[in-house]
C-alpha cells in the first residue's frame, strides 16, 4: 500500500509546463518561475524579440527596403485598412495583452501568498518588476493604438488590463488609463527602490553574482539586473512615458537621476558607448543598457533578418552614410554600424551590424547578446529636449555629440528647430530598436 501511494504521488507530479495556478503560486520559486516565463514572452518574434524592435515597427518609419505591393511597403504608407497590415498590427497587440495575462497572474496572486517568500526583498523585487512591465507593456499599447497625447476626448479607447479574468475588460478613456500607467510605474518604483541591488552594486558585478565575486546575493535571482526590469529601468520608462504625454519637468527629473546614477566606487552607472566600444566589437553598446532582453540566439537571428538581406538598406554606402549621417566620416554609428554585403543574386545589399554579437562570450560578464530596449543614448537626448534651460539642454547635447564622435553644435533656441536636432538623432541612434516611429 505505500508503494502503490508513493507511485501515485509520483504520476500525478505536474511539469513546469503544466501546472495549475495554486501549485505554482504555492512557492517562492514559482513566482520566480512564472516571472522569467513573462520575460521569455516579451522576446517573442510578435513581441520585443522582432516587430516592435526590428522589423513591423521600423517599416513604419521605412527604415528598410521592400518589395512593391508588399504588406511591408504598405506599412510604410500606412495603410492600416489593408488585410496584411491589419495581420501584422494584430500579432503585436494580441502578444502584448497576453504578456500582460501572464503578469497579471503574478499580481493576483502575489499579495495572498506573501507569506510564501522566504528571501528578503524577494517579494518586493518580483512584485515591483511585474508592475513596471505591465506598463511598459500597456505604454506601447496606448502609443501604437491610442490617440496621441495632444489630440486625446473622453471616448473610451483601450482597457488597462489589471485582472487575469475571462470577462471582457472595459476599455477607459485616455485620461483614466494615463493614471493607471502612472500608478503602476510609481508603486513599481518605491518596490524596487527599496529591493533593488542595481542601487548598490556596478551593472558588471551584477553581472557575476557568486560567493567568488564582489556581487554575493542570498540567491542569484537577484543578479542580472541589465536584463531585468530594475529600478533604473523603470526610471527611464518613466521619463520616456512623461516625455510622450508633454511632461517635461517630470521627464527630465527622470532622465537625471538615470545619468546622474553612481556605482559604490563614484563611476558613472551607465557610460554612453565610444568608439572603443565598436572597435572591440560591441555594437549594440552594452555599456549603455538600461534594460534589454536576452536572446541566446542573436547571433542567428541578425544572419536570419540582416547578413542575408532580408532587412536592408540600399545598394550602396552612400545611402546610409549620406542620408543618414551626412556624410561625417567621423561619426561612430556611421564608420563601424552598416556593411555592404554580396547577396547569392550578386546584388549588392547595405545591412546593419547592431546586433552582430559574440556567440561564445567566456562569461556571462561579457556575454552581450541582448535586444536593447532602454539606453543611457535615450536618457540623453530626453534631457536635451526637456531640460529647463537652454545652458543644460547644450550640455547634455555636446557630451552626447561627444561620446558619437561628431562635432558640437549649437542648439537653436526656437523649441521646433531644438526639437528637429533631437529627432535628427533619434533616427540615426535607434535603428533596428523599434523607438524611431514614436
Amino acid at each position: 500500500l505505500s508503494l502503490t501511494s508513493c507511485l501515485n504521488e509520483w504520476l500525478t507530479v505536474n511539469p513546469k509546463t503544466d501546472m495549475t495556478r495554486d501549485i505554482l503560486f504555492s512557492t517562492e520559486s514559482g513566482f520566480k518561475d512564472a516571472l522569467t516565463g513573462v520575460y521569455i514572452q516579451l522576446k517573442s518574434t510578435a513581441g520585443y524579440g522582432e516587430r516592435l524592435t526590428m522589423s513591423t515597427i521600423e517599416h513604419l518609419v521605412t527604415s528598410w527596403d521592400v518589395t512593391s505591393s508588399s504588406t511591408e511597403q504598405r506599412l510604410s504608407q500606412f495603410l492600416y485598412t489593408d488585410a496584411g497590415v491589419e495581420s501584422a498590427m494584430d500579432a503585436i497587440f494580441s502578444q502584448q495583452y497576453k504578456v500582460i495575462s501572464s503578469i497579471n497572474a503574478i499580481l493576483d496572486q502575489i499579495d495572498g501568498k506573501k507569506d510564501v517568500f522566504t528571501t528578503d526583498k524577494m517579494y518586493e523585487l518580483i512584485k515591483g518588476e511585474a508592475l513596471a512591465l505591465r506598463a511598459l507593456c500597456h505604454f506601447d499599447i496606448l502609443r501604437l493604438f491610442g490617440p496621441v497625447p495632444t489630440v486625446t476626448t473622453n471616448d473610451n479607447i483601450l482597457p488597462y488590463v489589471k485582472t487575469l479574468s475571462r470577462e471582457a475588460v472595459p476599455h477607459i478613456n485616455f485620461n483614466a488609463f494615463k493614471a493607471e500607467l502612472l500608478k503602476d510605474l510609481n508603486d513599481a518604483e518605491q518596490l524596487l527602490n527599496a529591493a533593488d541591488p542595481v542601487k548598490n552594486y556596478s551593472m558588471y558585478d551584477l553581472r557575476r553574482p557568486g560567493p567568488t565575486y564582489t556581487f554575493n546575493p542570498a540567491d542569484t535571482y537577484f543578479g542580472f539586473r541589465h536584463i531585468r526590469m530594475n529600478y533604473f529601468a523603470v526610471k527611464a520608462l518613466k521619463a520616456r512615458t512623461y516625455l510622450w504625454f508633454g511632461d517635461n519637468e517630470n521627464a527630465f527629473a527622470n532622465a537625471k537621476e538615470v545619468i546622474d546614477a553612481k556605482n559604490p566606487d563614484g563611476s558613472t552607472k551607465f557610460t554612453l558607448g565610444t568608439s572603443a566600444d565598436m572597435t572591440a566589437g560591441y555594437l549594440n553598446l552594452p555599456s549603455e543598457h538600461i534594460f534589454g532582453i536576452y536572446e541566446f540566439s542573436l547571433l542567428t537571428k541578425y544572419n536570419n533578418m540582416y547578413a542575408n538581406g532580408t532587412l536592408k538598406k540600399g545598394s550602396a554606402e552612400t545611402t546610409i552614410k549620406s542620408q543618414l549621417y551626412g556624410n561625417t566620416g567621423t561619426d561612430i554609428r556611421e564608420t563601424y554600424l552598416w556593411e555592404l554585403i554580396t547577396q547569392p543574386n550578386q546584388a549588392k545589399t547595405y545591412v546593419i551590424k547592431k546586433y552582430k554579437v559574440n556567440d561564445a562570450p567566456t562569461s556571462m560578464a561579457i556575454d552581450y547578446r541582448q535586444i536593447p530596449l532602454l539606453r543611457i543614448a535615450e536618457m540623453y537626448l530626453i534631457a536635451v529636449e526637456a531640460a529647463p534651460t537652454l545652458a543644460e539642454s547644450q550640455a547634455y547635447w555636446s557630451t552626447f555629440r561627444t561620446a558619437r564622435n561628431i562635432s558640437v553644435s549649437t542648439l537653436p533656441t526656437d523649441p521646433a528647430m531644438l526639437k528637429d536636432e533631437v529627432m535628427k538623432e533619434y533616427r540615426k541612434e535607434f535603428y533596428a530598436e523599434g523607438q524611431a516611429f514614436f
